[in-house]
C-alpha cells in the first residue's frame, strides 16, 4: 500500500484493490493525473488471496493459479497453495494444448472435473502415471467473455465424493469469474502483477483451550515407547523424539531441519518418497516397511494434515519373521511401479522404432515391474484380430490361434479393442464366466489384465498381462496399469506408422535399384547395398551396370539425404544416366547432361557420381567423376592403387560445370572397386586412414570370388552394426575373353 494512504477497513474484498463501480480506485496513480509510465503494481497479493479464499470456500487442500503468457500459448504457474511447488514441478509451465486438466479448462473455457484415480487414468493417463494417488481435482478457466487470462485448479483428498456438488461448482465458477474481472481491470489500468509467494499452509487460527504446554507435550512424547517425527510439507524434520533417533540410528542434530530421506541413506528410495507424496496429496494415512541394515525391519505410519506429516516409527517384528521364511513357489511379491520406473519406461518407449521393439520393451520393462509373467500385444487389420507379439508363453499356439479371428468373435482381447474399456480377470473362473467359449482352451495362466491401447482418441490395440496365479487387482493397480497402457499406446501408434513407412521405403528402394546385374562378356560384376541403421533406412546411394554397343557403362553415386525425396531423385539420376548412355554420349557428356538435369529440376539436393566406360577387348576404361570418393584399382599382381581422378563439383550445383574424363589401362585380371562414402567414412576417423585400411583389406582379400569379396568389404566396414549412412559397393573385374 502506498505510504500516506489510510488503511483499508478489515474484511474489505480484494476487488477494492483494483476498483469496482463508479468510485473505483487505481493504486499508484495520483488523483487528477494519468501517467502510464509511472504505474505501480497491484498493491496486494491478488492471486494468493483469491486462491486462499477459493480453497477455503470449497474446503480444498491444494491448488494453483496459472496465467496465460501474453506472447505464446503457454500457461505459467503464478501461485501454488497447500503443497510444495515440487509436487507440480513438471507442470509449472505447460502448453495450452497439453493433455492435462488445467490446459483443457483454459483452452475449452469450461470446468474440468476429475473425480478420482480411475477417472484420472481414463482421461489423463500421463498425469495418473506420475500421481497415482486417490484425490479429486477441478480445473476452471479464468476468463471474461472477451479474453482468457489463465486457469485455476484445486484438489481434494480421496475422501471427497465422486461428484462435484452444486455449491462447490457455484463457488468455484464465481471466484474465477471475479478474478478474471479483476485481471481485466488491472490490464486496462496497466497495473502489472508482481510475483507472489506460494501459500504452503494456512496459519493456525486462535488456540485450543486446555491443551498441554510445549514443555509438557515434549515430556509426554519422550516417554512413548515408539518413535515420533514431525515433517513439514517439504519433508523436513521439525521435531523428533529420542526413540525415533534411536530407531533411525541418526542423532537429532542431523535430523532436525533436514529431509528425512536425505540424512537416512537407507530411506533414500523413490518407493518411500512416493508414500510421503501419497499421504500429502490424498490426505489419507499411509504406511510402509523399510529394512534398516543389516536386519532390522521398521514400520513407518504417516498421518497427514494440510500443514505436514506426523510419522510413527516402530519395530516391525512380524515383518522380520515373515521375511525369514522362504517365499512359497509361484507367489510373487507385490511390486510398486515407481515414478522413476515410469519415467525410465517413457524414455525407453520413445526410442522404440518398430512394433517388435515396443513388444520387447514392454516385456523387459513393464511385465517384471507389475509382477506379471506373460504378455500379448494385439492389434487389428481389416476387421480381424492380429497378434502383434507375445512373450512368456511356453506354447505359442495358445496365443497364435487368436490371430485372424473376426473382431466380432466373443473374445476379451477383441472386446477391449473394440470398446476401449479395460477388463480385469482375477481368476480363470472370472474369465470363463463372461467368455464360456474359452473353457475348452487350456492356459498356463490364471489371471489377466486386458488394457486398451488408446492413442489419438482411438483404440490401436490391446495389451494383455498374464499372471500365473490368481491375482487381485486393487484400485490403485488398475489405475497404474491403465496409465501405463496410455504410454504403450502412443509408442505402438508411432511404431505401426514407422513400420508402414519402412515397408514403403524399402519397396521404393528395391524398385529403384537393379535387381540383378547383367552378364557381360569379359567382365565379372558384383554389387552390395546396405541401408543406414538409423532413420528411415532409405537413402540416395545407387549403382548400375549397362551394356552399350560392345562395351559396358557403370555408374555409382550418392544423392544427399536419407528420405523418400532422396530416393526418388536417385531414381531420376539413374534413369537419366541410362538414357544418356543409350544415345552414345561419352562419360564427360553424360556427367554434364545429368548435372544440367538436376539443376533444371530445382530439387535443392546434390549428388556425387562416378561414371565409367569399360572396353574389355581393348583393356581400357574411361572415367568421369563428380565429387565422388576415388575408385580403387587392384592390379593382377595384387597391388592396390587409389585412382585420384580429375573431376568436377557435385551434380546439381553449377549448370555450366565441366567434368573431365580420364582413360587408364585395365589388363585382364584387374579389379575396379567403386563405393560410396558410407564404406569408409565414420565419426572420428580420418578419411585418408579409412581409405588406407580399405586398400589393406583389398590386398589381403583381392583373390576371393567377387561375391565373397563384396560381402567381406561391407561386413567389415566402419561401425557396420550402427551405420549412420548408406553403403553401396560395385566390383568390376576384367577377365580374358
Amino acid at each position: 500500500m502506498r505510504a500516506g494512504r489510510p488503511a483499508r477497513r478489515a474484511g474489505r474484498s480484494v476487488a477494492g484493490e483494483i476498483g469496482c463501480g463508479p468510485c473505483e480506485e487505481v493504486v499508484g496513480v495520483s488523483e487528477g493525473q494519468s501517467s502510464p509510465r509511472t504505474r505501480a503494481p497491484v498493491g496486494r497479493p491478488l492471486l494468493s488471496l483469491t486462491l486462499a479464499a477459493l480453497m477455503d470456500e470449497v474446503h480444498a487442500h491444494s491448488g494453483a493459479v496459472y496465467l496465460l503468457s501474453p506472447d505464446q500459448p503457454v500457461l505459467e504457474m503464478a501461485v501454488m497453495a497447500g503443497l510444495p511447488r515440487a509436487f507440480a514441478a513438471p507442470w509449472e509451465r505447460v502448453g495450452l494444448s497439453a493433455p492435462i486438466p488445467v490446459s483443457d479448462a483454459a483452452r475449452e473455457r469450461r470446468l474440468v472435473w476429475v473425480g478420482g484415480e480411475e477417472e484420472m487414468a481414463r482421461h489423463y493417463p500421463r498425469l495418473a502415471v506420475v500421481l497415482p494417488y486417490p484425490f479429486s481435482l477441478a480445473a476452471l478457466p479464468v476468463a471474461t467473455e472477451a479474453k482468457t487470462y489463465g486457469a485455476v485448479f484445486v484438489t481434494w483428498p480421496g475422501s471427497h465424493p465422486p461428484e462435484l456438488s452444486d455449491r462447490e461448482r457455484e463457488h468455484l465458477t464465481a471466484a474465477c469469474d471475479r478474478l478474471a474481472v479483476r485481471l481485466e481491470r488491472a490490464a486496462e489500468h496497466s497495473l502489472p502483477l508482481e510475483p507472489e509467494p506460494d501459500l504452503l499452509a494456512a496459519p493456525v487460527l486462535g488456540g485450543a483451550a486446555g491443551t498441554l504446554g510445549t514443555v509438557e507435550a515434549a515430556r509426554m512424547v519422550s516417554r512413548l515407547p515408539y518413535g515420533l517425527c514431525s515433517l513439514d510439507l517439504h519433508g523436513r524434520v521439525a521435531f523428533t523424539n529420542a526413540a525415533a533417533c534411536e530407531l533411525l540410528d541418526v542423532p537429532s542434530n542431523r535430523l532436525l531441519g533436514a529431509q528425512i530421506w536425505a540424512v537416512v541413506p537407507w530411506l533414500n528410495d523413490p518407493v518411500y518418497e512416493d508414500r510421503y507424496r501419497a499421504a500429502l496429496l490424498s490426505q489419507h494415512v499411509t504406511s510402509f516397511v523399510a529394512l534398516r541394515p543389516p536386519d532390522v525391519w521398521l514400520s513407518f505410519r504417516l498421518y497427514p494434515s494440510t500443514t505436514g506429516l506426523s510419522v510413527r516409527i516402530s519395530r516391525a517384528r512380524a515383518v522380520t519373521e515373515m521375511n525369514r521364511e522362504t517365499p512359497r513357489p509361484g507367489v510373487a511379491r507385490d511390486r510398486l511401479v515407481t515414478i522413476t520406473q515410469v519415467l525410465g519406461l517413457a524414455g525407453s518407449l520413445t526410442e522404440a522404432v518398430g512394433v517388435q521393439d515396443v513388444v520387447q520393451l514392454v516385456a523387459d520393462e513393464i511385465v517384471p515391474a507389475v509382477g506379471s509373467q506373460g504378455l500379448v500385444v494385439l492389434g487389428s487389420r481389416a476387421g480381424r484380430l492380429r497378434v502383434l507379439g507375445h512373450r512368456g508363453y511356453a506354447d505359442p499356439v495358445v496365443v497364435e490361434r487368436f490371430d485372424g479371428l473376426p473382431l466380432s468373435e466373443p473374445t476379451p482381447g477383441g472386446q477391449v479393442l473394440r470398446t476401449g474399456v479395460p477388463a480385469f480377470f482375477e481368476s480363470r473362473d472370472d474369465l470363463e464366466r463372461l467368455y464360456p467359449a474359452l473353457q475348452t482352451q487350456p492356459s498356463e495362466f490364471s489371471a489377466w489384465a486386458y488394457l486398451p491401447l488408446i492413442a489419438s482418441g482411438r483404440p490401436v490395440g490391446t495389451c494383455v498381462l498374464s499372471y500365473k496365479a490368481p491375482h487381485r487387482f486393487t484400485t490403485e493397480e488398475r489405475a497404474v496399469l491403465t496409465s501405463l497402457a496410455g504410454l504403450i499406446a502412443q509408442a505402438l501408434e508411432r511404431a505401426m506408422l514407422y513400420d508402414v513407412k519402412h515397408r514403403m521405403a524399402h519397396g521404393l528402394q528395391e524398385a529403384l535399384l537393379p535387381h540383378t546385374l547383367p552378364s557381360l562378356p569379359g567382365i565379372q560384376a558384383a554389387a552390395r547395398y546396405l541401408p543406414a541403421t538409423q532413420g528411415m533406412e532409405i537413402g540416395g546411394d545407387f549403382y548400375d551396370l549397362v551394356p552399350a554397343d560392345g562395351v559396358a557403362a557403370a555408374v555409382i553415386g550418392d544423392v544427399q539425404g536419407h528420405n523418400v525425396t532422396a530416393a526418388g531423385l536417385m531414381g531420376q539420376v539413374r534413369t537419366a544416366v541410362r538414357a544418356y548412355t543409350a544415345v552414345g554420349q561419352a562419360p564427360d557428356e553424360v556427367m554434364r547432361s545429368t548435372n544440367r538435369l538436376l539443376v533444371d529440376l530445382g530439387a535443392e539436393l546434390f549428388a556425387s557420381c562416378l561414371y565409367l566406360r569399360l572396353d574389355p577387348v581393348r583393356g581400357r576404361a574411361v572415367m568421369s567423376r563428380a565429387g565422388h570418393p576415388p575408385p580403387l584399382l587392384c592390379r593382377p599382381d595384387g597391388r592396390v592403387r587409389v585412382l585420384d581422378l580429375a573431376g568436377g563439383p557435385l551434380l546439381g550445383i553449377d549448370g555450366t560445370a565441366a567434368y573431365p574424363s580420364t582413360e587408364l589401362a585395365l589388363p585382364p585380371g584387374s579389379l575396379l572397386v567403386l563405393y560410396t562414402d558410407g564404406l569408409v567414412e565414420s565419426p572420428g576417423v580420418d578419411f585418408e586412414d579409412a581409405l588406407a585400411e580399405l586398400c589393406r583389406r583389398l590386398t589381403e582379400l583381392g583373390d576371393l570370388p567377387l561375391d565373397d569379396l563384396a560381402d567381406a568389404l561391407v561386413r567389415h566396414g566402419p561401425h557396420s552394426a550402427d551405420r549412420l549412412d548408406d553403403t553401396a559397393v560395385l566390383l568390376l573385374r576384367s577377365t580374358p575373353r
